[in-house]
């Protein structure tokens, strides 16, 4: 069992470094594939023994071996939290068919969080691929009932195309794309959940960032990483936290 947790923690250090790369691409139009990877200062190509997740950052001390530039620590940090929750996921989800669409979540939101933290951008291609993804994921592995998916997608693109509206462009339409896709994913309840979560860490966090003066005040903060903590977690717990709030309305507080 113990090899099973360890091969899926490098299956996902492995995948973060190459989610790294479609999330840098991507949004500016260029190939994943070609040209290969290199130092952004000196345009030196990376050897293979260069592109090892994390263990090539600590080697390298985080340069360059070419120049001596400074690596950005985002690159090593994306590939260990891929790592992280592609072994957790099996933990939580269990052994089941569901693992795969728990895996594929995780994949859209690396791409989706390295792309909006660099360009403030969702991009329409990679919402496109990943929707095919849950589309059949969905129907080899339906909601409980199946219909749910539906009212989910619909009503996941109504609710956020309402407040975009609502806050004249406070959401942009990639994260009124993206909540249909999510709606899909999570069914009606929990894809609503999953907006209060997410609206609620960027709220904590930015709060946060605003009174350590990390950011300043009205900069544009990207929204996508708190999709993503608030999605996997209305999806991991949601329906136990749905119960526990019930419990405690029912009871009073």
């Amino acid at each position: 069992m113990i090899i099973l947790f360890v091969y899926f923690l490098l299956v996902g250090l492995i995948l973060g470094s190459f989610y790294n790369v479609v999330g840098l691409r991507v949004p500016l139009g260029k190939s994943i594939v070609t040209p290969r990877s290199s130092c952004p200062y000196c345009g030196h190509k990376l050897k293979l023994y260069e592109l090892i997740p994390v263990l090539s950052y600590l080697i390298q001390k985080g340069k360059c071996r070419g120049c001596k530039s400074r690596i950005s620590p985002i690159y090593p940090f994306f590939e260990l939290l891929t790592g992280i929750l592609f072994m957790t996921a099996p933990l939580v989800i269990g052994w089941s068919g569901e693992l795969v669409v728990a895996l594929s979540l995780i994949s859209m939101f690396m791409i989706i969080i390295v792309s909006d933290i660099h360009y403030m951008l969702i991009p329409d291609k990679i919402l496109i691929w990943f929707a095919g993804i849950f589309l059949l994921e969905r129907i080899i592995w339906p909601l409980n009932p199946w219909w749910d998916s539906l009212l989910g997608a619909v009503s996941g693109f109504i609710f956020l195309l309402l407040i975009a509206v609502a806050s004249k462009g406070g959401i942009g339409g990639g994260d009124v794309k993206l909540y249909a896709l999510l709606g899909l994913v999570l069914g009606f309840k929990l894809v609503l959940l999953s907006f209060f979560l997410s609206t609620l860490f960027g709220a904590v966090i930015g709060g946060l960032a605003l009174l350590f003066r990390i950011v300043k005040r009205r900069q544009p903060i990207p929204f996508g990483p708190f999709i993503a903590a608030g999605t996997l977690t209305a999806y991991y717990w949601g329906s136990d936290l749905i119960n526990l709030y019930m419990h405690f309305l029912n009871q009073g507080f």
